[in-house]
Protein backbone atom coordinates (compact mmCIF):
# COMPACT_ATOMS: atom_id res chain seq x y z
CA UNK A 1 0.00 0.00 0.00
CA UNK A 2 1.33 3.24 -0.82
CA UNK A 3 0.17 7.09 -0.80
CA UNK A 4 0.17 8.71 -3.54
CA UNK A 5 -0.60 12.44 -4.92
CA UNK A 6 -3.08 12.78 -7.65
CA UNK A 7 -1.19 14.45 -10.75
CA UNK A 8 -3.49 14.73 -13.56
CA UNK A 9 -7.02 13.88 -14.48
CA UNK A 10 -7.65 11.58 -17.37
CA UNK A 11 -11.12 10.53 -19.12
CA UNK A 12 -10.68 7.11 -18.12
CA UNK A 13 -9.28 7.89 -14.75
CA UNK A 14 -6.63 10.04 -12.52
CA UNK A 15 -3.16 9.37 -12.64
CA UNK A 16 -1.00 9.11 -9.55
CA UNK A 17 2.52 10.27 -8.77
CA UNK A 18 4.47 7.20 -8.90
CA UNK A 19 8.47 8.27 -8.96
CA UNK A 20 10.35 6.26 -11.21
CA UNK A 21 7.01 4.77 -12.68
CA UNK A 22 6.00 8.05 -13.68
CA UNK A 23 2.03 8.29 -13.85
CA UNK A 24 0.61 5.47 -12.24
CA UNK A 25 -3.54 5.03 -13.36
CA UNK A 26 -6.20 4.58 -10.67
CA UNK A 27 -8.83 3.53 -13.07
CA UNK A 28 -12.13 5.59 -13.32
CA UNK A 29 -14.34 3.21 -11.38
CA UNK A 30 -12.04 3.62 -8.18
CA UNK A 31 -11.46 6.92 -8.09
CA UNK A 32 -13.33 8.60 -4.94
CA UNK A 33 -16.50 10.86 -5.81
CA UNK A 34 -14.93 14.68 -5.36
CA UNK A 35 -11.40 13.61 -6.02
CA UNK A 36 -9.07 16.45 -7.11
CA UNK A 37 -5.73 17.25 -8.09
CA UNK A 38 -2.98 17.32 -5.12
CA UNK A 39 -5.57 14.73 -3.22
CA UNK A 40 -3.43 11.76 -1.62
CA UNK A 41 -5.00 8.97 -2.30
CA UNK A 42 -4.00 5.32 -0.17
CA UNK A 43 -3.76 2.82 -2.73
CA UNK A 44 -2.27 -0.56 -3.82
CA UNK A 45 0.09 -0.99 -6.67
CA UNK A 46 0.28 -4.07 -9.02
CA UNK A 47 0.53 -5.20 -12.72
CA UNK A 48 -2.20 -5.50 -14.30
CA UNK A 49 -3.31 -8.17 -17.22
CA UNK A 50 -1.33 -6.70 -19.86
CA UNK A 51 1.73 -5.93 -16.68
CA UNK A 52 1.06 -2.23 -16.62
CA UNK A 53 1.79 -0.93 -13.21
CA UNK A 54 -1.71 0.29 -11.86
CA UNK A 55 -2.98 1.61 -8.97
CA UNK A 56 -6.55 -0.15 -6.78
CA UNK A 57 -8.22 1.88 -3.33
CA UNK A 58 -8.99 -2.09 -2.92
CA UNK A 59 -6.55 -3.55 -0.23
CA UNK A 60 -5.57 -7.22 -1.20
CA UNK A 61 -6.14 -9.83 1.66
CA UNK A 62 -2.05 -10.22 1.35
CA UNK A 63 0.91 -8.91 -0.18
CA UNK A 64 4.57 -9.42 -0.65
CA UNK A 65 5.89 -11.12 1.97
CA UNK A 66 3.17 -11.82 3.59
CA UNK A 67 0.97 -15.53 4.11
CA UNK A 68 -2.18 -16.32 4.07
CA UNK A 69 -4.39 -19.10 3.17
CA UNK A 70 -6.38 -18.54 -0.18
CA UNK A 71 -8.98 -20.39 -2.26
CA UNK A 72 -8.42 -21.92 -5.60
CA UNK A 73 -10.48 -20.10 -8.33
CA UNK A 74 -8.85 -21.50 -11.34
CA UNK A 75 -6.45 -24.20 -12.51
CA UNK A 76 -5.15 -24.52 -16.10
CA UNK A 77 -1.53 -25.27 -17.77
CA UNK A 78 0.23 -22.57 -16.12
CA UNK A 79 -0.91 -23.53 -12.24
CA UNK A 80 -3.23 -22.39 -10.11
CA UNK A 81 -4.95 -18.90 -9.78
CA UNK A 82 -6.26 -17.55 -6.58
CA UNK A 83 -8.57 -15.19 -5.19
CA UNK A 84 -6.89 -12.70 -3.42
CA UNK A 85 -9.61 -9.92 -3.35
CA UNK A 86 -8.10 -8.01 -6.47
CA UNK A 87 -9.51 -8.34 -10.19
CA UNK A 88 -6.48 -10.14 -11.56
CA UNK A 89 -6.40 -13.57 -9.81
CA UNK A 90 -2.97 -14.44 -8.00
CA UNK A 91 -0.67 -17.21 -9.62
CA UNK A 92 0.16 -20.31 -7.83
CA UNK A 93 2.94 -21.63 -10.49
CA UNK A 94 3.31 -25.53 -10.50
CA UNK A 95 6.45 -25.65 -9.27
CA UNK A 96 5.52 -23.47 -6.02
CA UNK A 97 2.55 -26.51 -5.04
CA UNK A 98 3.26 -29.16 -2.70
CA UNK A 99 0.08 -30.88 -3.85
CA UNK A 100 -2.11 -31.04 -6.98
CA UNK A 101 -5.07 -28.38 -6.62
CA UNK A 102 -8.75 -28.28 -7.21
CA UNK A 103 -11.20 -25.30 -8.14
CA UNK A 104 -12.38 -24.57 -3.85
CA UNK A 105 -9.94 -25.95 -2.01
CA UNK A 106 -8.10 -23.62 0.09
CA UNK A 107 -4.03 -23.68 0.05
CA UNK A 108 -1.37 -21.75 2.46
CA UNK A 109 0.83 -19.73 0.89
CA UNK A 110 3.33 -17.19 0.66
CA UNK A 111 3.89 -14.03 -2.04
CA UNK A 112 6.67 -13.21 -3.94
CA UNK A 113 8.08 -11.22 -6.84
CA UNK A 114 9.14 -13.76 -9.21
CA UNK A 115 12.20 -12.95 -11.61
CA UNK A 116 10.13 -10.73 -13.49
CA UNK A 117 8.95 -9.01 -11.10
CA UNK A 118 5.74 -10.17 -11.04
CA UNK A 119 3.16 -11.05 -8.04
CA UNK A 120 3.23 -14.83 -7.47
CA UNK A 121 2.24 -17.34 -4.40
CA UNK A 122 4.57 -20.61 -3.42
CA UNK A 123 3.03 -23.26 -1.15
CA UNK A 124 6.95 -24.16 0.14
CA UNK A 125 6.09 -21.83 2.92
CA UNK A 126 9.31 -22.87 5.12
CA UNK A 127 11.84 -22.00 2.46
CA UNK A 128 11.34 -18.12 3.03
CA UNK A 129 11.92 -18.59 6.98
CA UNK A 130 14.48 -17.17 8.52
CA UNK A 131 16.10 -20.11 10.35
CA UNK A 132 18.66 -18.28 12.41
CA UNK A 133 15.65 -15.27 13.82
CA UNK A 134 17.70 -12.57 16.13
CA UNK A 135 16.86 -10.11 18.71
CA UNK A 136 13.84 -12.19 20.41
CA UNK A 137 12.50 -11.29 24.15
CA UNK A 138 10.38 -13.60 26.02
CA UNK A 139 7.24 -11.83 25.85
CA UNK A 140 7.51 -9.53 22.81
CA UNK A 141 3.87 -9.51 21.40
CA UNK A 142 3.73 -10.71 17.53
CA UNK A 143 1.68 -12.09 14.71
CA UNK A 144 1.27 -15.37 14.30
CA UNK A 145 0.11 -17.33 11.42
CA UNK A 146 -1.03 -21.15 12.09
CA UNK A 147 0.11 -23.35 8.77
CA UNK A 148 0.35 -26.99 9.90
CA UNK A 149 -0.42 -29.68 12.26
CA UNK A 150 2.58 -31.26 14.38
CA UNK A 151 2.74 -33.68 17.32
CA UNK A 152 3.33 -31.03 19.71
CA UNK A 153 0.30 -28.26 18.51
CA UNK A 154 0.81 -25.46 15.46
CA UNK A 155 3.89 -24.56 12.78
CA UNK A 156 3.57 -21.14 12.84
CA UNK A 157 4.79 -18.17 11.05
CA UNK A 158 5.98 -15.58 13.15
CA UNK A 159 5.52 -11.91 11.91
CA UNK A 160 5.84 -13.32 8.00
CA UNK A 161 9.71 -14.03 9.10
CA UNK A 162 10.58 -16.93 11.16
CA UNK A 163 8.58 -20.56 12.16
CA UNK A 164 7.67 -21.40 15.72
CA UNK A 165 5.94 -24.03 17.64
CA UNK A 166 2.38 -23.62 19.55
CA UNK A 167 1.98 -26.18 21.86
CA UNK A 168 -1.43 -27.47 22.59
CA UNK A 169 -0.97 -27.52 26.51
CA UNK A 170 -0.63 -23.84 25.56
CA UNK A 171 -4.23 -23.67 23.61
CA UNK A 172 -7.02 -22.15 26.01
CA UNK A 173 -9.13 -21.52 22.46
CA UNK A 174 -9.91 -22.73 19.45
CA UNK A 175 -6.96 -22.37 16.57
CA UNK A 176 -7.64 -22.97 12.71
CA UNK A 177 -5.22 -23.53 10.50
CA UNK A 178 -4.85 -20.80 8.37
CA UNK A 179 -6.04 -18.34 11.07
CA UNK A 180 -3.43 -14.97 11.84
CA UNK A 181 -3.50 -14.53 15.74
CA UNK A 182 -1.90 -12.43 17.83
CA UNK A 183 0.79 -14.09 20.41
CA UNK A 184 3.81 -13.73 22.69
CA UNK A 185 7.37 -15.48 22.64
CA UNK A 186 7.10 -18.02 25.27
CA UNK A 187 11.21 -19.07 24.91
CA UNK A 188 13.84 -19.04 22.68
CA UNK A 189 15.95 -21.87 22.36
CA UNK A 190 18.63 -23.50 20.57
CA UNK A 191 19.53 -23.71 16.47
CA UNK A 192 17.12 -20.80 16.19
CA UNK A 193 13.86 -22.88 17.46
CA UNK A 194 11.69 -20.49 18.88
CA UNK A 195 8.10 -21.07 21.10
CA UNK A 196 5.06 -18.86 20.74
CA UNK A 197 1.88 -18.78 22.97
CA UNK A 198 -1.35 -17.45 22.75
CA UNK A 199 -1.38 -15.54 26.58
CA UNK A 200 1.44 -13.44 27.55
CA UNK A 201 3.58 -15.07 29.86
CA UNK A 202 4.54 -13.97 33.31
CA UNK A 203 2.71 -11.94 35.93
CA UNK A 204 1.57 -9.23 33.28
CA UNK A 205 -1.75 -9.75 33.85
CA UNK A 206 -1.86 -10.32 37.34
CA UNK A 207 -3.14 -6.86 38.57
CA UNK A 208 -5.38 -6.83 36.29
CA UNK A 209 -6.88 -10.12 36.53
CA UNK A 210 -7.27 -10.34 40.53
CA UNK A 211 -9.51 -7.11 40.32
CA UNK A 212 -11.44 -8.79 38.14
CA UNK A 213 -11.38 -12.05 40.05
CA UNK A 214 -12.45 -10.20 43.18
CA UNK A 215 -14.93 -8.22 41.25
CA UNK A 216 -16.42 -11.90 40.34
CA UNK A 217 -16.53 -13.15 43.85
CA UNK A 218 -18.62 -9.98 45.53
CA UNK A 219 -21.23 -10.68 42.52
CA UNK A 220 -21.68 -14.35 43.47
CA UNK A 221 -21.77 -14.28 47.33
CA UNK A 222 -17.87 -14.49 47.72
CA UNK A 223 -17.58 -18.24 46.01
CA UNK A 224 -16.33 -19.14 42.54
CA UNK A 225 -16.10 -23.22 41.76
CA UNK A 226 -13.63 -21.81 39.45
CA UNK A 227 -10.08 -23.58 40.89
CA UNK A 228 -6.98 -24.47 39.98
CA UNK A 229 -7.98 -28.07 38.89
CA UNK A 230 -10.75 -26.30 36.70
CA UNK A 231 -10.99 -26.96 32.97
CA UNK A 232 -9.27 -24.74 30.77
CA UNK A 233 -12.17 -24.08 28.97
CA UNK A 234 -14.43 -23.16 31.49
CA UNK A 235 -11.82 -20.61 32.78
CA UNK A 236 -11.77 -19.06 29.24
CA UNK A 237 -15.20 -18.96 28.87
CA UNK A 238 -15.96 -17.25 32.50
CA UNK A 239 -12.37 -14.42 31.90
CA UNK A 240 -10.87 -14.99 28.15
CA UNK A 241 -7.62 -15.99 29.35
CA UNK A 242 -5.05 -19.00 29.94
CA UNK A 243 -5.62 -21.71 33.10
CA UNK A 244 -1.72 -20.50 33.55
CA UNK A 245 -2.98 -17.19 34.04
CA UNK A 246 -5.57 -17.94 36.33
CA UNK A 247 -3.81 -20.04 38.59
CA UNK A 248 -0.66 -17.16 39.17
CA UNK A 249 -4.04 -14.81 39.66
CA UNK A 250 -5.26 -16.83 42.16
CA UNK A 251 -2.11 -17.77 43.42
CA UNK A 252 -1.01 -14.22 44.34
CA UNK A 253 -4.89 -13.58 45.76
CA UNK A 254 -3.90 -16.36 48.17
CA UNK A 255 -0.84 -15.10 49.60
CA UNK A 256 -2.11 -11.44 49.78
CA UNK A 257 -4.67 -13.29 52.12
CA UNK A 258 -7.79 -11.81 50.28
CA UNK A 259 -9.03 -15.61 49.11
CA UNK A 260 -8.90 -19.15 50.14
CA UNK A 261 -8.23 -22.18 47.83
CA UNK A 262 -10.23 -25.73 48.07
CA UNK A 263 -10.81 -28.05 45.91
CA UNK A 264 -14.69 -26.82 45.01
CA UNK A 265 -13.54 -23.42 43.94
CA UNK A 266 -12.13 -20.04 45.88
CA UNK A 267 -13.74 -18.26 48.88
CA UNK A 268 -13.28 -14.55 49.34
CA UNK A 269 -11.96 -13.87 52.75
Amino acid sequence: MNTLTVMRQADFGVYLEGGEFGGILLPKKEVPVGCQIGDQLEVFIYLDTDDFVVASINKPLVQVGEFASLKVVEVNKVGAFLDWGMPKDLLLPYGEQQRALEVDQRVMVRVYLDNSDRLAASAKLEKFLDKEPQGLTVGDQVSLFAYRHNELGFSVVVDNSYGAVLHTQDLFRTVRLGQTLTGYIKRVLAEGKVDVMLDKPGYAKVDELSQRILENLDTHDGFSPLGDKSRPEDIYQEFGISKRSYKMAIGTLMKQGLISISADGIRKV
